[in-house]
Parts: C-alpha cells; structure tokens; sequence
C-alpha cells in the first residue's frame, strides 16, 4: 500500500485503514511519532494531529512513556 503524501488527515485514513486491515493488529504497538514522521514525510506535529483522531476514534490508545497501541477492541 502507497504512503499518502498530505496533511494529517491523509496520515489518519491511511493509518485507520491499515489497522482495520489487520497490518497493525489490535495490541500491537505502532511505530513511534518520529518513525510515522520519517515513513508519512511529515512533521512530528502532523503525527500527533493525526494520532489524535485516531485516539478519538478509539483505534489507537497511548500509554505514558510506554508509546502508541492498536486499541485491543476495534469500534465498528
């Protein structure tokens, strides 16, 4: 599957497509914000928008300290 290239967004509907794909499983954890920066070429602060739509979506949950997880129930 391509890299968009685009806001976040664009960074968003492509993670949220790969989770509910299965290529980030419920429980595993995603790349750091740094990684998803350098994979989507975008700024650290394009992830965090990005991550925050998907955390109000309820598909990513993140831990203090301990980084970014696929929620282990994905809502419908």
């Amino acid at each position: 599957m391509p890299i968009p290239k685009g806001g976040y967004r664009e960074v968003a509907e492509d993670l949220a497509t790969r989770i509910r794909s299965g290529e980030y499983p419920p429980g595993e954890r995603l790349p750091t914000y740094n990684e998803l920066s350098d994979i989507y070429r975008v700024s650290v602060t394009t992830v965090q928008r990005a991550i925050i739509i998907l955390q109000d979506r309820g598909l990513v949950v993140g831990l203090q300290g301990r980084g970014l997880w696929v929620a282990e129930e994905l809502p419908s």
